[in-house]
């Protein structure tokens, strides 16, 4: 990012709950890269997939980050109400002939891949086998996916995460053709961010190293729509016992503020902060600022 850049930040939390430890781990950590680099901090509720949302939770969420000193610069944008920006997008990559109709079931490609004697463990990724590229083939269409190895061409896409370092990964073979609009018409998380960041002019992506997996599939659809890529930051996860990463799915409790000073704390230990003398929400939050690790980076 260059110095005449405005440094653009964004949290992005999915109203399937309200935020746990974890979250509050990616919110503050987007908050303060975005204030270590004088920059702008955006909100932006991503509710694209309503069957997994839940009404109110949005508002949970925005007073929970209220209460943590966490506030946005510019009003919240809500993805359910942008369906047809996505919906344009797709148009697009249809016309170019980047994206293809697809009928195929999750059982549809478990028996291909099985056939081909590839063995998924339980939640495994599944890598689309290509199936749909050449038509239909009497299958009555379900989704739209992108063509990976169309966009991707001979060499793996690879990004420098401020982190992590040096990524790369060969997207065609590592994932295969992901899906860009189901068949309700609801567009995917992969589409819906990467308009977004781009209509939002968001310079710097701060998340959790989980999601680190996803970037390769959003720089191909940033290339394929001529978009520019931002930066990357894939911070520490908050983890339960076993190692896992504390979610939602993992029964991660909602975030205890009784005392909101102890939950940002906390949260500073796993983005490695130092510990911090300060006796208020807003002087803990301004200290952190200055203690940021990845401000230089």
């Amino acid at each position: 990012m260059s110095e005449a850049t405005v440094y653009r930040g964004r949290f992005a939390p999915s109203p399937t709950g309200p935020l746990h430890a974890g979250s509050l781990v990616a919110a503050l950590a987007s908050w303060l890269d975005a204030r270590a680099h004088g920059g702008c901090w955006l909100l932006r509720i991503e509710d694209v997939d309503r069957s997994r949302c839940k009404p109110g939770l949005d508002r949970m969420i925005i007073d929970q980050l209220a209460r943590c000193g966490l506030y946005a610069d510019e009003p919240p944008l809500w993805q359910a109400a942008r369906e047809p920006l996505y919906a344009q997008a797709l148009a697009r990559l249809q016309a170019a002939g980047h994206a293809y109709p697809c009928g195929c079931t999750r059982k549809d490609i478990d028996t291909v891949l099985a056939a081909r004697g590839e063995r998924l463990p339980r939640h495994a990724e599944r890598v689309y086998p290509g199936t749909c590229r050449s038509g239909l083939h009497g299958r009555v269409p379900r989704s739209w996916r992108l063509r990976t190895d169309v966009c991707a061409g001979a060499e793996p896409i690879r990004w420098q995460d401020r982190r992590l370092g040096l990524q790369q990964q060969d997207v065609p073979h590592a994932v295969g053709d992901f899906v860009l609009r189901h068949g309700d018409g609801s567009s995917t998380y992969q589409l819906a961010v990467v308009v977004d960041d781009a209509a939002q002019g968001i310079t710097d992506i701060v998340r959790g190293e989980d999601l680190a997996d996803n970037t390769p599939r959003q720089m191909l659809l940033q290339q394929a729509l001529g978009l520019a890529t931002p930066r990357y930051l894939h911070t520490p996860l908050v983890r339960a016992a076993d190692g896992q990463k504390l979610s939602k799915q993992t029964g991660a409790l909602p975030l205890d503020l009784a005392d909101p000073l102890a939950a940002l704390r906390r949260a500073g230990e796993v983005l490695e902060l130092p510990p911090l003398s300060a006796a208020s929400v807003p002087e803990w939050l301004c200290a952190a600022v200055q203690a940021w690790p990845w401000r230089a980076r």
